[in-house]
């Protein structure tokens, strides 16, 4: 499949994806960010995107006037198309705010079932700011993710651990290397199998059960990866230079450029993050609420095709000029893609190869 950016009405979009494109279940996954039914416009003036809505200068990038009941339908309308294109292992994250964002979880709950709720992740947006209000800053929005199915792509994210992680945390050291100890054992008992066996004349505590064979354990045994305590108590070394990094957790520090190209344009790391993790290399990534392009020249970086859906014409502009940025290399090449316009009225869709 060639690469995709179609412009006009994403409601159309979907369904041209759905019915001419023959794309239902091929898309392994979706970011979209929404306006956020902030009643007000976001503009571009002298080149520069406000990210504050209502200016009263400048050109119109987008506006976001919908609000309350109207807003859930319009979302709700597009996520239901959006579920019919999600392959059995696909995944959506749909970035939103505070305001609309537990109303918009309810509705994702019904569209997708609450079984394949994943998170509810908290984004750092920005520094902490004085203005005067009633309640507690706000410095965070919100990415809610779900999954087509309880079996989703998931290529495990990791991030490096810092000085002060590894202090914390690898306490002790053995030959001039870090580590630090864990159980060998797990909740759940079990009655037969391996992981049920005397260990050096040992069973598990009450409740558990040994994490792999002891045959396993035998071997960490005398490989010197088994700490033994003074009260005879195993535990397996893990060495802070054999691990990759630890778990991404549910907060992110992935703040907005200072300088965005078009408004509300978000932080390319949390879409490298989030391809990386949901997706496999030649996978479909879909936004539908493109923008500026991020999430396709990120898609695009990390070897896997996309397709992106915009209405306004300077998100078109945006994203082609980002898109066409991208110099071929040794391991990138430049994209190809075709330009889909559902606007044009002499025809269904006026589709120009770039």
């Amino acid at each position: 499949m060639k690469n995709l950016l179609i412009q006009g009405d994403n409601l159309k979009g979907l369904k041209f994806l759905l019915n001419d494109g023959n794309m239902s279940g091929k898309i392994d996954l979706i970011y979209i960010d929404p306006p956020f039914a902030t009643n007000g416009n976001f503009t571009i003036t002298n080149g520069r995107a406000s990210t504050i809505s209502n200016s009263k200068n400048g050109e119109i990038a987008y506006s976001d006037k919908l609000k309350g009941k109207e807003f859930i339908d319009f979302l709700k309308d597009r996520l239901i198309l959006l579920k019919d294109l999600l392959s059995e292992q696909g995944s959506i994250y749909l970035h939103i705010d505070y305001k609309i964002g537990h109303y918009v979880k309810v509705m994702m709950d019904e569209v997708f079932g609450i079984e394949n709720f994943r998170n509810d992740i908290t984004r750092i947006k920005c520094n902490p700011k004085n203005f005067k209000r009633t309640g507690y800053g706000n410095i965070k929005d919100m990415i809610l993710f779900y999954s087509k199915s309880t079996k989703p792509i998931w290529n495990e994210p990791r991030e490096k651990y810092t000085q002060q992680d590894i202090e914390r945390l690898f306490k002790k050291t053995k030959q001039g290397r870090k580590y630090t100890t864990v159980p060998i054992h797990a909740p759940g008992e079990t009655e037969n199998g391996k992981s049920n066996q005397p260990f050096k004349g040992i069973m598990p505590p009450i409740g558990r059960h040994w994490r792999t064979d002891v045959q396993t354990l035998e071997k960490w045994d005398k490989e010197g990866l088994i700490e033994w305590s003074s009260t005879g108590n195993p535990r397996k070394i893990i060495f802070v230079d054999e691990r990759e990094g630890k778990r991404v957790q549910d907060i992110w520090t992935h703040k907005d450029p200072q300088y965005p190209d078009y408004p509300t344009e978000k932080n390319a790391d949390i879409l490298d993050l989030i391809i990386k993790t949901s997706s496999n290399q030649n996978s479909i990534v879909l936004d539908c609420f493109c923008g500026s392009g991020t999430t396709l020249k990120s898609a695009h970086l990390l070897n896997r095709q996309w397709i992106g859906i915009d209405e306004s014409n300077l998100a078109i502009k945006v994203t082609t000029e980002k898109i066409n940025s991208i110099k071929d290399n040794l391991f990138i090449l430049k994209p190809e893609y075709s330009l889909v316009d559902l606007n044009d009225e002499e025809t269904t869709n006026t589709v120009v190869d770039c």
